[in-house]
């Protein structure tokens, strides 16, 4: 095994290997622009992968022509930045349920952060103004989860604890502990029709692509909050804004977005019923190193020649 680890803070992970993986050949690359030349010359049969730069400039070209690789573990749960593999050449898994924890408290929080009204008793303190409000229970509403992977699932576990009806939505629907039931994909308007909060924790892939689109908010139910810790590109931004100027949507917690970084111009950084994160819902203080640790896990496997965890299939996306 000749690994080469290509993340932009080495200094974050290179113990975990020492200690995991000692006798293991490793190299490692720090930016995006070294990546070809690196492959060729280190000739890896094993690339630990991080996508810390942003999608756009991704060399994933290099990572495809390279002769001498044979499994790719990305360091996070989305592959779209590595489009399409052979899986008979190359295996590809990722870290899903690395940040499925804190994704979750996100979710919780974006909920009750707009149940309780926070963003209108943020305003009167920032006017000084003592004024009565009222606040407002989750409990006894409905959630609707588009995507049952780790992430979901965790969301549901919090979801029913805190008094929520749970549905989810995933294109293989099966039965899923703390989820009251699971729909397919082609029941989406109903639900959104009957849910008070949505979950966006899909993989982006062809079939996910725009699936929240102006047909979508459309059928959403009046009044609803949106949550998103995907990947841009489900959600049709331009359609959300849409919504959200309009007052169909109460409001919503956007973790991602069709560009990253968002641009200054886009009126969700100035609407005050939106929260907006840079796509960090998952970065908390030791992730990189549980990631390695998954990664070093696998690698272990692979020494033994054991089945993989967490391989994914390019065609599905996770």
């Amino acid at each position: 095994m000749k690994l080469l680890v290509h993340y932009d803070h080495p200094e974050r992970v290179r113990d975990v290997l020492r200690k995991r993986l000692a006798d293991v050949p490793v190299s490692w690359c720090r930016d995006y622009a070294s990546l070809p030349a690196m492959l060729e010359h280190e000739k890896p049969d094993v690339l630990f992968t991080v996508r810390f730069a942003g999608s756009a400039a991704f060399p994933r070209e290099a990572i495809h022509a390279s002769r001498s690789l044979r499994w790719i573990s990305v360091g996070g749960s989305g592959t779209d930045h590595l489009g399409m593999w052979d899986s008979t050449r190359l295996t590809v898994t990722n870290a899903a349920g690395v940040g499925a924890e804190t994704m979750a408290q996100y979710a919780l929080a974006a909920m009750l952060h707009f149940t309780l009204g926070l963003p209108a008793f943020a305003t009167r303190q920032r006017e000084r103004r003592w004024a009565p409000g009222r606040v407002a229970s989750v409990s006894g509403r409905t959630l609707a989860i588009l995507g049952l992977g780790k992430t979901g699932q965790s969301t549901a576990k919090l979801a029913k604890a805190l008094g929520l009806s749970v549905i989810g939505i995933r294109a293989h629907p099966q039965p899923t502990p703390s989820v009251d039931r699971v729909e397919p994909t082609a029941r989406l308007p109903d639900i959104l029709a009957e849910a008070d909060f949505v979950l966006v924790c899909l993989p982006l892939t062809a079939a996910t692509r725009g699936l929240i689109d102006k047909a979508a908010f459309a059928a959403l139910k009046p009044g609803a909050v949106l949550i998103d810790v995907s990947r841009g590109g489900i959600v049709r931004q331009d359609a959300l804004i849409e919504t959200l100027s309009s007052g169909r949507l109460r409001g919503a917690a956007l973790d991602v977005f069709e560009i990253e970084p968002l641009p200054a111009d886009s009126p969700l950084w100035r609407m005050e019923n939106v929260i907006v994160t840079p796509h960090s819902s998952s970065v908390y203080d030791g992730w990189e190193r549980r990631a390695m640790e998954m990664f070093c896990d696998n690698a272990e496997r692979w020494r033994r020649n054991e089945p993989l965890e967490n391989i994914v299939d390019p065609h599905r996306g996770y």
